[in-house]
């Protein structure tokens, strides 16, 4: 009787190993999957070649986004390419490219089902909402936002990096601490209908607190920036970072990305208009165009090349 059951234990791994192998080829019959090129693709690579009819039946596909299971997304047709390799799956709406995926298969192989997910780079992602904030979807000249303080302090140089710099970090600071105030105060307590009084006291806040640094610090950049130090506040660009970053329920990274690529706009935005300003001086230029005129003007070509970047994916 021992010896029988140490034949079993000796045999038992390789019982386990027998029923599991196969479970285990079939896991890497996909290889590789991304979304498509198009927003209602998804692209899916096999191991080897697959029976092209069965890969291009679409009732052996079930897709879903994870955070709802339930819903199941309609797929139109499946383009199997001719070695047999590759799948394009096309569904009826656009993808929510920003959630992830799970796609099954069934069939590939006699009586199985495969399940992979399928979803962007989260580094990707994160680079993508920085890019976005700072060129894609410029507060300044694609929102129209921040115009006062932007035509203010866009005279000269100094003062537009200057004002790029203190702005940037007054909005990255205000929006960390509106994330926090928003995730565990606002949010818990349902006291959602006091997001605007709590972000411009934030704003408040931060701005003088640099207000009283830089007098201390830098009184000549002080100086230069007069009344739009203050003006900050009521900017609509700092304003609108908290709560897009509420209504999108980011969380501290993507926060931290999009107010820091809205701030990185703001400075560029300033940079280029002061550039052109500077040379404009010199320029022969009608007197009613000259001052404010003249920098609309300016602004609206700049508004125009930063169109060019409209529907720019990068991930």
């Amino acid at each position: 009787m021992p010896r029988i059951t140490e034949m079993i234990k000796g045999f038992l791994p390789t019982l386990i190993l027998f029923f599991c192998l196969p479970g285990l080829v079939q896991a890497a019959m996909i290889t590789d999957k991304s979304f498509g090129e198009e927003d209602n693709q998804i692209v899916v690579d096999f191991a080897s070649a697959v029976d092209r009819e069965v890969a291009a039946t679409t009732e052996n596909y079930i897709v879903y986004e994870e955070s709802d299971p339930d819903i199941r997304l309609q797929l139109e047709r499946v383009e199997v390419a001719e070695d047999g390799k590759s799948a394009i799956l096309y569904f009826a709406e656009p993808l929510n490219t920003l959630k992830t995926h799970v796609v099954t298969i069934r069939n590939l192989t006699p009586a199985t089902v495969e399940s992979v997910k399928v979803s962007k780079s989260y580094l990707g992602y994160l680079f993508s909402i920085l890019i976005g904030a700072m060129l894609i979807n410029n507060f300044v000249f694609t929102k129209y936002l921040g115009l006062c303080v932007f035509f203010g302090t866009s005279k000269r140089k100094d003062t537009a990096k200057g004002m790029g710099i203190t702005f940037t970090i007054v909005i990255v600071v205000s929006a960390v601490m509106s994330w926090f105030f928003y995730q565990f105060i606002l949010k818990p307590f349902d006291l959602n209908f006091l997001q605007i009084v709590v972000f411009i006291g934030l704003v408040s806040l931060t701005v003088q607190a640099v207000d009283t640094v830089l007098r201390k610090i830098n009184p000549v950049l002080f100086n230069a920036f007069g009344v739009y130090l203050v003006l900050v506040i009521a900017n609509c660009i700092i304003i609108a970072v908290p709560l897009i970053l509420a209504d999108n329920e980011y969380n501290f990274f993507e926060s931290f990305m999009l107010s820091f690529g809205a701030g990185g706009g703001f400075l560029l935005a300033l940079y280029l208009m002061s550039s052109v300003r500077e040379r404009i001086e010199l320029a022969n230029i009608p007197p009613t165009f000259k001052g404010i005129p003249i920098a609309f003007v300016v602004a609206g070509q700049f508004a125009l090349a930063f169109l060019g970047f409209s529907g720019l994916s990068l991930f």
